[in-house]
Parts: structure tokens; C-alpha cells; sequence
């Protein structure tokens, strides 16, 4: 008989998650994934200047940060047949890569990396061995015996004040863990050194957008002009500064993230059979090299492979509404017209239906509505979104630069290709797209250089920015890729006013219940098959939905009518 266990919150994410499992012979045989936050967004935008989404938008996640009001800008754009300057296309590009690099850097050690690195282990390394490994594998200056003994010595300060902070609760001893003493203080090490060098790589954000989380944006361009003798515009300064930064994220990706990958990924190389779930993949594509109505340009291209079949990449679209809908019929919303039928989101509805049960519970009611997050479809199939996708649709579509890194670390590890369907697969795409997305922040920063230096300063256009010159009624779609994956708003304007918003983001694709047909989504494909040694610490269990790098905010709090707390759990 199956055993229900559940894991309520998954920490080390962004939001609330419920996961449920069922667990026979030591494998779970079924699974249920539930947001148990609300997202309201689309109700707080209706009856706002359309040109002002992008700042109420962009707050729904303090991640992200910039990837909603990138979305926001273009849908705006596509409604109202708006074409951006190729240097601020570019500076958006350069946004769009900063925030990559940080977040992916961030997933792998502060989010994703104690699934597999037992951090009271590093206590028994040997500084030494661990030196000579670093050595071996990267020529990153911090190296030394002494550099990994004065880490091992902070860690033992820890642990013997009976303050582990930021590791505290973690499931340390647990058999899953394979990786040697050595390695584990290798990555400790490099867990520390990137809390500091990822809030290098955000200042990015503040030159081109005044802050960071959350820099400004501005439909019709970006918010920074350029000016390379003014100390209060885009100058040379400035430009150089980015330029530091640039290098220093290289320099961190290329000697320090993917020499951790390399040497960590051969200790769990089985887990290149676990956790694949659906065989189907969804990339909107973004990163446009010839402006972003040219699709061909981009880095990312779009498409839907199916069945993971690699010979053929489908076309996908967000204005043909029978492509992309919607459903809630295990969801807390329900539609006017009945929840069986899914919606196109430009005819989509924010309608709460909470059906219980009232928290706190012991299990979901899976036969009704289970979760706060709606279930996208695209023409019907279940699609899983994020790095694994954009590297599969770029691979099945002839990007050299894909095919040719993707090869070369299948070939270094030795394994083949169908390792890439699996928990590990996700992650070492996630790896692999930082260091592509590293080189071509160098590209676009060149380009942009480039054109000043020709005299190109526009950074905004005017067409279109009057509502006088706007017809009474439009619509449009904005897609962008989060670092999580797909992610698209849909925008209707009526009277100068948003009459109808509708965001599917990357961990509604993912994170989403069944829909009428029974179909499971991607975490809950993903979770069937994986091994449980130990259900009171169901460390592999985290490890698979980590490899997703779940992102359930861009909603708020669920409280009760008296305004208090309704559900809280501490765990690791």
C-alpha cells in the first residue's frame, strides 16, 4: 500500500509550494503540486494607463525582477505596434543576461547545490586534497590549502556554536549524499564566494535601471540616455564599469560554476535516468540580434519539441487562440462559462474559488481543486519550460553554439544523450546556458559600444507614445524566456485603459495541478519514478523539484478574513 508524505513548504525557492507524494517500495508511484499563494496582479492592473504594467508587473517576484516588466514593455509594444531603438534592445539584452548569469549562479549554490553537497561533511575534508582537486579542474586563483583551511575552520565555528545559520536543518549525514569530503569543502567554499560575487554582477541593473531588484523600464525603449561626456547619463564611465562586470561573471561561470558542475555531476550520474517527467518542451526564445520582430535573430529560439523528438521544432504563437489556454478545473478560480473549457489568456479570468480544505489539513483534496495555480496547455499537451527546454529547442533548431557545448559536456562526462531528460540534465542545462549567455553579454556590449562610437545615441522612440494617437480597442502579447522559463503577459486596451491582463509564467507551467483530462504538468510527471531512501527526509524528492528552480510569488500572502496567518510550517 502507497504511503502519502507530505513536504509543506518547499523551501529554497521563491513562494509557497505544497508537495505531495505517494510512495511505494521505496518510489513515488503518484504526486500533486500545489501554490498555496494568491496572485491578484491581473485584478490590481485593470482600469491603468498601459504604459505603467510594467512597474506593477515587475513586482510580483523579487527574483526575477527584471523578467515581468520585460514582458510587460513588449506586450504594450505589440498592442500598439511599437518598435524599440537597437540600442535599447541591446541594453535590454545586456539586462536580460546580468540577470541570468546572477540567478542561475544563485539556483546552483544557494538553492539547488545542499541537495547534493553535505555541508557537515567538508568538516572531515582535507584542505589539501581539496586544493589539489580546485587545481586540477580550474586555474581560479583562490585555490590554495590555506584558502579552503580558513573556510573549513568558519564552517567548524559554526557548527560548534550551534548557530549553522544558513545551514541549519539540512539533512546532513543522509545516505543520497555521494559526493567526498573534498569536493563537499570545494563547494562550500564556493557557496560563500558567491554570496559575494552575485551582488557584483546586479549593478548591471543599476547603470542601465536605476536600481536593482526592480530597475526601471519604459515602453518604447529603456529608461537611460546616453550622453558619454554627462556625469548623470550613460557615459563612458559607466560603459566601462558593465564592462568590468562582464568580465568578472565570465571569469566566475567559466573557472568556478562549471568546473563545480563538472566535478560534482560524476558522482551522480544515475540521476541522469531520474526525474525526466513529460517529453515535452515549450521556448518562447528571446535575446534578438536584428530587432525583436525578427524571430530568426534570436540567441534563444522559439518552438515546442513533443514526444522528445529532436527532428522537429514546432511553431508556437500567442495570438492563435487555440494554441495556448488555460484551465482551473483542479484549480481555486473558476470561469463564467464553466471550468472544463480552457481560456486564451486574452480571454482569460481571475476569478477566486477557494473550495478548501481550510489549513491547516493533512492532505490536498486531489479529486477537486488542489492548487492556487491555474494549468496552461499548449495545443492540449502538458509542456515543461525553463533551461532544459531552451537548450532542447535550440539544439533541435541548429544553433551551433548549443549543439556544439551540449556535445562537448555529454562527451566529458561520458554519457549519452538521453541523460539530458532527466533532474540532472536540467541542471547541467541550466549551467550550460550561463556560459553561452556569459559570451554573448560581451557581444551585445560590443554592439552597443559600436554604435555610439558611429553616433547612434536613441534609446527611445516617440511613435505611438501618445494614447491620443491609439485606436479605442487593441490587443497584444509580450513573450520573454525567465531565467525559469517561458514566460508571456497578454494585454488588452480599451478606451486608453488595460481592460484585460493575463500573465502564464514559467512556474505555471510547471508547478500546475492536472487538468480536465487528468494530465499532470511538469513537477508531478517529473516527481513518478523517484527514489525515496528515507521519507522523514525526503531529500531526493527536493532535489528533483530544485532542478526546476521553482518561482510560486507573483502573488500575495493568503490570509484569513481577520488578517492573520492561516498556514505556517518551519523546515529545510
Amino acid at each position: 500500500m502507497a504511503k502519502r508524505i507530505v513536504v509543506d513548504p518547499i523551501t529554497r525557492i521563491e513562494g509557497h509550494l505544497r508537495i505531495e507524494v505517494e510512495i511505494k517500495n521505496g518510489k513515488v508511484v503518484d504526486a500533486y503540486s500545489s501554490g498555496t499563494m494568491i496572485r491578484g496582479i491581473e485584478k490590481i492592473l485593470k482600469g491603468r494607463d498601459p504604459r505603467d504594467a510594467w512597474a506593477f508587473t515587475e513586482r510580483a517576484c523579487g527574483v526575477c525582477t527584471t523578467v515581468h516588466a520585460l514582458a510587460s514593455v513588449r506586450t504594450v509594444e505589440n498592442a500598439l505596434n511599437i518598435e524599440v531603438p537597437p540600442n535599447a534592445e541591446l541594453v535590454r539584452n545586456l539586462m536580460f543576461c546580468a540577470q541570468y548569469m546572477q540567478d542561475h549562479v544563485v539556483h546552483f549554490y544557494h538553492l539547488h547545490a545542499l541537495d547534493w553537497v553535505d555541508v557537515v561533511s567538508a568538516l572531515k575534508a582535507d584542505p589539501k586534497t581539496t586544493s589539489e582537486i580546485a587545481q586540477s579542474i580550474s586555474n581560479y586563483p583562490k585555490s590554495s590549502p590555506k584558502y579552503f583551511r580558513d573556510v573549513q575552520n568558519r564552517l567548524k565555528t559554526f557548527v560548534e556554536s550551534g548557530q549553522l545559520g544558513i545551514f541549519a536543518n539540512g539533512y546532513w549525514g543522509n545516505k543520497a549524499y555521494k559526493l567526498p569530503p573534498a569536493v563537499n569543502l570545494l563547494a562550500v567554499a564556493h557557496y560563500l564566494e558567491a554570496l559575494d560575487w552575485q551582488k557584483e554582477i546586479v549593478k548591471v541593473h543599476t547603470i542601465f535601471g536605476g536600481k536593482n531588484p526592480h530597475p526601471n523600464y519604459l515602453v518604447g525603449g529603456a529608461p537611460c540616455a546616453i550622453n558619454i561626456n554627462d556625469e548623470n547619463a550613460l557615459n563612458m564611465e559607466r560603459l566601462s564599469v558593465v564592462a568590468s562586470l562582464l568580465d568578472g561573471a565570465q571569469t566566475f561561470i567559466d573557472q568556478v560554476y562549471i568546473p563545480d558542475l563538472l566535478a560534482i555531476a560524476p558522482y551522480y550520474l544515475k540521476w541522469g535516468s531520474i526525474g525526466g517527467g513529460l517529453k515535452n518542451y515549450l521556448a518562447y526564445g528571446d535575446l534578438p540580434t536584428a530587432g525583436y520582430s525578427d524571430v530568426l535573430s534570436f540567441k534563444f529560439p522559439r518552438g515546442a519539441i513533443l514526444d522528445r523528438n529532436l527532428s522537429e521544432v514546432h511553431e508556437v504563437s500567442g495570438t492563435k487562440e487555440g494554441q495556448i489556454k488555460e484551465f482551473v478545473a483542479h484549480s481555486w478560480y473558476k470561469y463564467s462559462a464553466g471550468d472544463e473549457e480552457g481560456l486564451h489568456p486574452w480571454s482569460g479570468e481571475t476569478i477566486l474559488n477557494y473550495t478548501g480544505p481550510m489549513p491547516p489539513y493533512d492532505q490536498l483534496n486531489v479529486e477537486g481543486k488542489y492548487s492556487w495555480i491555474k494549468t496552461p496547455r499548449w495545443n492540449g499537451h502538458p509542456m515543461e519550460v525553463g533551461p532544459l527546454a531552451r537548450m532542447l529547442v535550440a539544439y533541435a533548431s541548429g544553433s551551433k553554439e548549443v549543439q556544439e557545448i551540449v556535445n562537448a559536456t555529454l562527451k566529458k562526462l561520458n554519457v549519452p544523450v538521453s541523460v539530458l531528460f532527466s533532474t540532472l540534465g536540467r541542471t547541467a542545462a541550466r549551467a550550460l546556458e550561463t556560459k553561452l549567455i556569459a559570451g554573448w553579454s560581451k557581444e551585445f556590449y560590443s554592439q552597443l559600444i559600436s554604435n555610439i562610437k558611429n553616433g547612434d545615441y536613441r534609446m527611445h522612440t516617440e511613435k505611438n507614445w501618445d494614447p491620443s494617437t491609439w485606436p479605442n480597442e487593441a490587443k497584444g502579447v509580450g513573450f520573454t524566456e525567465a531565467p525559469r522559463g517561458a514566460l508571456a503577459h497578454w494585454i488588452k486596451i480599451k478606451d486608453e485603459k488595460i481592460d484585460n491582463y493575463q500573465m502564464v509564467v514559467p512556474s505555471t507551467w510547471n508547478a500546475s495541478p492536472r487538468d480536465a483530462a487528468g494530465q499532470r504538468s511538469s513537477y508531478e510527471s517529473a516527481l513518478i519514478g523517484t527514489p525515496v531512501g528515507n521519507p522523514e527526509q525526503p531529500l531526493e524528492i527536493l532535489r528533483t523539484i530544485h532542478s526546476f528552480d521553482p518561482c510560486i510569488a507573483c502573488a500575495v500572502h493568503l490570509y484569513d478574513e481577520k488578517g492573520t496567518y492561516v498556514h505556517q510550517i518551519q523546515t529545510f
